[in-house]
């Protein structure tokens, strides 16, 4: 997939992230010699064809106070996967939730939720409100509690050479 030398210097300007202003599409589009209205235009383009798929906060949990984080591991009857995986992604304390394969015998989850909480007591409580919402449709689970943040980026492009 090719992308225009404006379209790379739209991503570009935006990689870094959005400016903190009260309008920071029309920072990005004065930085790129764009009016606000094109750049969105460009932007929604981009999108459609696949070249960006989001554009979203992606916050430092732990500067935020939420040093406990975890990511709860479940091992959900396929057939309800999909039904049962909506409702745990739509909590409001939930920041991901997606299906993984199993990698048995060693590894038997396929339902993946990150919750984030200021305490380890705080995540196990939320653990629990979405154990309640799989119910017998669940096997087992566990908890992988964070120890550091490995990465925060978003889309980087690489050097034309």
């Amino acid at each position: 997939m090719s992308i225009s030398d404006g379209d790379r210097q739209i991503i570009a300007a935006m990689q870094e992230g959005l400016p903190l202003a009260s309008r920071p599409f029309a920072a990005i589009a004065a930085q790129t010699g764009l009016t606000e209205e094109a750049l969105l235009h460009r932007i929604a383009e981009l999108k459609a064809r696949g070249v960006i798929r989001r554009i979203a906060a992606a916050p430092n949990h732990y500067k935020l106070g939420m040093t406990a984080n975890g990511m709860t591991v479940w091992d959900v009857d396929v057939s309800r996967i999909a039904e049962l995986g909506a409702k745990v992604g739509a909590l409001p304390f939930v920041t991901h939730c997606y299906e993984r394969p199993r990698a048995l015998p060693h590894w038997p989850y396929n339902l993946f939720a990150m919750v984030h909480g200021a305490t380890r007591d705080e995540v196990e409580a939320k653990r629990g409100e979405i154990a309640a919402i799989l119910g017998s449709a669940c096997r087992a689970h566990d908890i992988l509690f964070s120890t550091r943040i490995l990465k925060k980026t978003g889309l980087r492009l690489k050097q034309k050479g």
